[in-house]
C-alpha cells in the first residue's frame, strides 16, 4: 500500500475486503463493492443526497444572510467588526484544535463497519481524546492571558471579555465539529443538514435580534451566537449512538492500527484544515489589526456574503464527500471521478450567475447593510471573481482529500495562506479591505488551481471536462451578459439588481420552451424520486 500523499488512490482497507465477503454483515454509508447501477447509480445516489445539501444550503444562507443582516444593523461598523473578530478566533482556533480529525472521520468511517459488532466504533475515541485535550489546554491558556492578546485585535474595554469568552467556548465548539462529522459519514444526510443547516443558524439570529432588541450589547451578542453550539452537542451524541453500535455494546476500545489510520490521515489535514476554515478570518484579523475596527467590519460584511454562494456547494460536499470516500476506497476511481463533475456542473449552474450578480450589484447588495458598508462595493467585486473559481473547480478539495492525499492537500494551502497573509500585509495598511479582498483573492486560487492539479494526478481519471466547460459557458456567459445591461439600463443599486433578477427569469422561463430543456429537468426530476418500494427511478446512464 502507497502512503497517503504519494497521489495514488489507498488500496481497499481490509473492513471493505470483509464486508464484501459477507453481504449479510453491517452495512456502512454506502452499499457494498458490488453495485448493479454502476457510475449512473452512484449519480443518482449523489443527486439525491445532493438535493439535500442544496436545500439544507438554501436555509443555511438565508439565515447566515439574516444574522450578517441583525449584526450589522444592530452593532454598527465598530460593534460589528469586534464581533466579526471574536467569531473568526473561535473559527480559527477550532480548526486549529480540531487538527484534522473531523475529515479524518469523515474519511474512514464510510470504509469501515457501523453496529453492534462493527469496527466503527472505535475511531470515535481516537479522534475526540486527543482533541479535547488539546482545547482544554489552549482554552486555559487563553483565558488566563485574554488581557494581555486582547488589545491586539480590539480597541473596546470589553476585548478581554471577548477574547476570553471565545477560549472558553473552544472545547464545545471543537466536539460540535468532530461529533457532527461523525454524523455526516454514518447517518443519512438529513441529519448532519437539520443540525449544521437548520438548527445551528436558525438558533443565532434568533437569540441576536433578542439581544439587540434589549440593547444587550457585543458580549452578550457573541454569547447568543455561542450557546447554539452546545445544542448542536447534544443532538449529535444522541444521533450517534444507534449507528455506531453504543447502546449495544459496541466495542470502543481502539487498537495500534486505528490510531495510525486515523491520525496518518489527519495530522496534514490539521494544518490544512485551520488554513481553510480561516482563509477569511486572516483577512478580519490582519485589518482590524492593520486598518482598524471600521475597515474589518466592512471586510467580514463584504466576505459573508462572498462566502454565501459557496453554501451551495459546502451543501453539495457534505452530502457526497462519504460516498466518494468509499468509492475510492473501493478502487471505482471512474465512478468517483463522474460524481464529482456531475456535482461540479451543478455547483457553477448555480453559483456563477450569484457570483456575476454579486460582482456586478454589489452597492445594491450593501445597502442593505447601511450607508457605512456602501464602501465594501470594489472589494466585493474583488472577491466575486475569486469565488467564480473556487466554485468553477467545484469540490476538487474534497475529492483530494477523500482519496487520502492529505499531504497533498496541505501543500495547496500553505501556498494560498502564504499569498494571503504576505499580501495582506503589503496592501492592508494602504488599501483597508480592499486591500484584504485583493490578498484573499490571490490566495483562494492559487490553492485551487493547485489543489486541482493535485486531484488529477491523484485520481488518475479527467475532472474538469467538456461539460464542466459548457456549464461554465452557459451560466456565466448568460448571466454575465444580463447583468452588465441591466446595470447599464438601471444602474447598479437596487433597481438594476431587480430588473437582473427578471430578465434572468423571464429566460429560464424561456428555456424550458425547449423539449431538450424539458427533457434534462425531466430526467433530474425522475432522478431524484424514490418508487414505492424507497428505491430511485432507474434514470439515463449517463456518457
Amino acid at each position: 500500500m502507497r502512503r497517503p500523499g504519494t497521489g495514488t488512490t489507498p488500496a481497499v482497507p481490509r473492513q471493505l475486503d470483509r464486508r464484501a465477503a459477507d453481504p449479510g454483515s453491517p452495512a456502512s454509508t454506502g452499499p457494498a463493492v458490488t453495485d448493479p447501477g454502476g457510475g449512473s447509480g452512484e449519480v443518482r445516489r449523489s443527486a439525491r443526497n445532493g438535493a439535500v445539501g442544496l436545500v439544507g444550503a438554501a436555509v443555511n444562507g438565508a439565515l447566515g444572510f439574516l444574522l450578517t443582516v441583525v449584526i450589522v444593523r444592530g452593532f454598527g461598523t465598530d460593534g460589528s467588526g469586534a464581533l466579526f473578530t471574536a467569531i473568526g478566533v473561535v473559527t480559527i482556533l477550532g480548526a486549529v484544535c480540531c487538527a484534522g480529525a473531523d475529515t479524518a472521520l469523515v474519511w474512514a468511517l464510510p470504509r469501515r463497519r457501523v453496529g453492534a459488532d462493527g469496527d466503527a466504533a472505535r475511531l470515535l475515541p481516537v479522534a475526540l481524546l486527543p482533541v479535547l485535550l488539546l482545547t482544554g489546554v489552549v482554552a486555559a491558556v487563553g483565558a488566563l492571558t485574554a488581557d494581555l492578546l486582547a488589545p491586539v485585535f480590539f480597541a473596546r474595554s470589553d476585548g478581554p471579555t471577548l477574547l476570553r469568552l471565545a477560549f472558553l467556548a473552544l472545547p464545545v465548539t471543537v466536539a460540535m465539529t468532530v461529533l457532527l462529522a461523525a454524523v455526516r459519514a454514518v447517518r443519512p444526510v438529513t441529519a448532519v443538514v437539520g443540525i449544521q443547516y437548520v438548527l445551528v443558524p436558525l438558533a443565532r439570529p434568533a437569540l441576536l435580534l433578542v439581544t439587540v432588541a434589549t440593547g444587550a450589547g457585543v458580549v452578550v451578542g457573541f454569547g447568543g451566537w455561542l450557546l447554539p453550539v452546545a445544542l448542536a452537542v447534544a443532538a449529535a451524541a444522541v444521533l450517534l449512538l444507534r449507528p455506531l453500535g453504543l447502546l449495544a455494546g459496541a466495542r470502543l476500545r481502539p487498537d495500534g492500527a486505528d490510531w495510525r489510520t486515523l491520525w496518518g490521515f489527519a495530522l496534514p489535514r490539521a494544518v490544512s484544515a485551520a488554513i481553510d476554515a480561516s482563509s477569511m478570518w486572516v483577512g478580519v484579523l490582519l485589518t482590524s489589526a492593520l486598518a482598524g475596527a471600521d475597515e474589518s467590519g466592512v471586510f467580514g460584511a463584504v466576505g459573508r456574503y462572498a462566502l454565501a454562494g459557496l453554501l451551495i456547494m459546502q451543501g453539495l460536499r457534505v452530502a457526497v464527500a462519504p460516498q466518494l470516500s468509499r468509492l475510492l476506497g473501493q478502487g471505482r476511481t471512474a465512478d468517483a471521478a463522474l460524481v464529482y463533475r456531475r456535482v461540479t456542473v451543478v455547483i457553477i449552474l448555480l453559483s456563477w450567475p450569484a457570483y456575476l450578480l454579486l460582482a456586478v450589484f454589489a452597492p445594491g447588495f450593501l445597502s442593505l447593510f447601511g450607508d457605512g458598508f456602501t464602501a465594501g462595493a470594489a472589494p466585493l467585486a474583488v472577491l466575486a471573481g475569486a469565488m467564480l473559481v473556487n466554485s468553477g473547480v467545484g469540490i476538487v478539495q474534497t475529492m483530494l482529500l477523500m482519496s487520502g492525499n492529505s499531504a497533498r492537500h496541505l501543500q495547496a494551502t500553505v501556498v494560498g495562506l502564504v499569498l494571503t497573509v504576505g499580501l495582506g500585509f503589503l496592501l492592508i495598511p494602504d488599501h483597508g479591505a480592499l486591500g484584504a479582498a485583493y490578498a484573499w483573492t490571490a490566495g483562494v486560487v492559487a490553492e485551487n488551481v493547485l489543489a486541482a492539479v493535485a486531484a488529477r494526478v491523484a485520481i488518475g481519471e479527467p475532472l474538469l471536462t467538456r461539460s464542466v466547460g459548457w456549464a461554465a459557458l452557459g451560466a456565466g456567459g448568460g448571466a454575465a451578459v444580463v447583468a452588465v445591461l441591466s446595470a447599464l439600463v438601471a444602474g447598479r443599486g437596487v433597481a438594476g439588481l431587480a430588473l437582473a433578477l427578471v430578465v434572468l427569469a423571464v429566460v429560464a422561463a424561456g428555456l424550458l420552451l425547449d423539449r431538450r430543456v424539458r427533457n434534462t429537468v425531466r430526467a433530474a426530476v425522475t432522478m431524484l424520486r424514490p418508487t414505492e418500494s424507497g428505491r430511485t427511478m432507474p434514470g439515463p446512464r449517463p456518457a
